[in-house]
């Protein structure tokens, strides 16, 4: 498998500086990239590797243009970061495919089910009745698609993904616990990525809602009647607690927590391993970690921690008038 600059620069633009007819073997990061394939540079941090690189040929801002020129090949464009991710995607749709059934013969379908005859079934999954599957989505091996749960078009699902499980939802009865029935569902929208076995829980009474664009990876658990909006995006075993509202454009850390009945604006970002204990109707970027302590002291300490600034400034206004003072005697 290989590729011309040329090709690859007519495909996906960008200004080519270098050798048109260079063959490009592969992809690879700065540091390890060898003679035959190209690299790219995102962020000014990893500048000295460029000088030390031994790619063909590298992605590069236009401030690194000069840089990347004297070493070899380059490819200038606005967004290198962006640009190497759809040189991924026209890589691998060169590469040569096996064909294939478009739904595995192991995969369990239900009659009632609705999938559209460009979707691609995976190996071993499930799919209950008064499903939904649009049109160009792919699942993955092991996926569940729960009864009446709803995935859209050109969504990605990969392997031991779970939509449509009941929420976690318990009456207490006398010491013991009653049911409470599930009874909503889920609806995912177009352009949806979920990673492997990550969970997103059917609604009690309303729908759990995901929409387009949105992201997750891998071991990610969604409760009951959450609401995620458009092209957010959150890394590894991040929780959401049920009817959560979490805005469109919002990105959340691996591990973080997100406690149930929440709003969090447009916007947001939390950082790893953040618990977000109170809605934020602002964006921006949020970090909340905390060691773990007795309730009791947790939510003191918690209250004087958000003082602290304020004390601070305190004590430094009374230390410049004892300073004062001083000078003064």
């Amino acid at each position: 498998m290989s590729l011309r600059l040329a090709s690859i620069v007519e495909a996906l633009g960008g200004e080519l500086h270098g050798d048109v007819s260079l063959l490009i073997e592969g992809l690879a990061p700065l540091e390890s990239a060898r003679v035959g394939q190209l690299s790219f540079l995102s962020h000014p941090k990893y500048q000295g590797q460029l000088a030390l690189t031994q790619a063909s040929c590298v992605i590069v801002s236009p401030q690194f243009q000069a840089q990347a020129f004297a070493r070899g090949s380059c490819i200038v464009t606005d967004q290198p970061y962006l640009y190497f991710a759809r040189l991924t995607q026209l890589w691998k749709n060169s590469l040569p495919m096996t064909a294939k059934p478009l739904v595995h013969p192991t995969a369990v379908i239900d009659p009632l089910a609705q999938v559209h005859a460009t979707a691609k079934i995976g190996a071993l999954c499930v799919i209950e009745a008064g499903a939904v599957i649009g049109a160009d989505t792919e699942l993955k091996s092991r996926v569940t698609l729960g009864e009446r749960c709803i995935v859209g078009e050109r969504c990605l699902i990969h392997p031991g993904v779970v939509i449509g499980a009941d929420g976690f939802g318990f009456a207490p009865n006398a010491g013991a616990w009653e049911k409470i029935e599930q009874l909503g569902a889920v609806r995912i929208g177009n352009d949806v990525e979920i990673g492997a076995n990550t969970c997103i829980d059917r609604g009690a009474l309303q729908d759990t809602v995901i929409e387009d664009g949105v992201k997750l990876d891998n071991l990610i658990q969604i409760g009951h009647n959450v609401q995620v909006g458009q092209h957010t995006a959150m890394a590894g075993c991040v929780g959401v607690a049920g009817s959560a509202s979490i805005g469109a454009h919002c990105t959340v850390g691996g591990g973080a927590i997100v406690l149930g009945h929440l709003t969090l604006a447009d916007g947001v970002n939390i950082s790893a391993a953040s618990v977000v204990t109170r809605s934020l109707h602002k964006p921006g970027h949020y970090t909340g970690m905390f060691p773990i302590d007795e309730n009791a002291a947790w939510e003191k300490n918690a209250a004087s921690l958000k003082h602290l600034a304020k004390l601070r400034e305190r004590i430094r206004t009374l230390e410049s008038l004892v300073k004062t003072s001083q000078d003064i005697q």
